[in-house]
This record gives structure tokens, sequence and C-alpha cells, in this order.
């Protein structure tokens, strides 16, 4: 069993992603999301969802790139 790189937990279950070239092992989604997931730059939750994207910056919605100055982004909705 391999120790998960977020809790340290040994599992028989865990898992591996790799991402950038680097492989991580987990025992849960929860610790791969607080590993791996980026943060919104505006308010810092963290973006599991599509997110918005604007020059390199990532933001966990539109709104929130818009409170940040990006004026191009809208959300889709339907």
């Amino acid at each position: 069993m391999t120790a998960c790189d977020t809790c340290g937990n040994e599992y028989d279950k865990s898992f591996e992603i790799m991402k950038d070239g680097r492989q991580y092992v987990f025992d849960c989604f929860e610790c791969a999301i607080h590993k791996l997931a980026p943060s919104c730059e505006r308010c810092g939750c963290l973006v599991i969802g599509h997110g918005a994207e604007d020059a390199g910056r990532i933001f966990c919605s539109a709104g929130c790139a818009r409170a940040a100055g990006t004026a191009s982004l809208v959300d889709r909705t339907g």
C-alpha cells in the first residue's frame, strides 16, 4: 500500500493520477481535489468544475472574473 499524498493514509484502494509529468497517489477524490484543484484568483475557492480562465488567470466563475477586472467572460447556462 502507498500513502496518500494529501493525508498520508495508507489504503488498499488508493489510486494514481498523473499531472504535469508527476505521479500522485490518493486514497479518495476529496484528497485529490485538495491537492490538485486550482484556486480561484479572486475568492480563493477550489475550482472543481470548469471554472473560467482569462490570460492564464483562473476563476471559479465569470462573476469572480468580472469582479477581478476581466470584462470579457460571461457565464454560460442551459
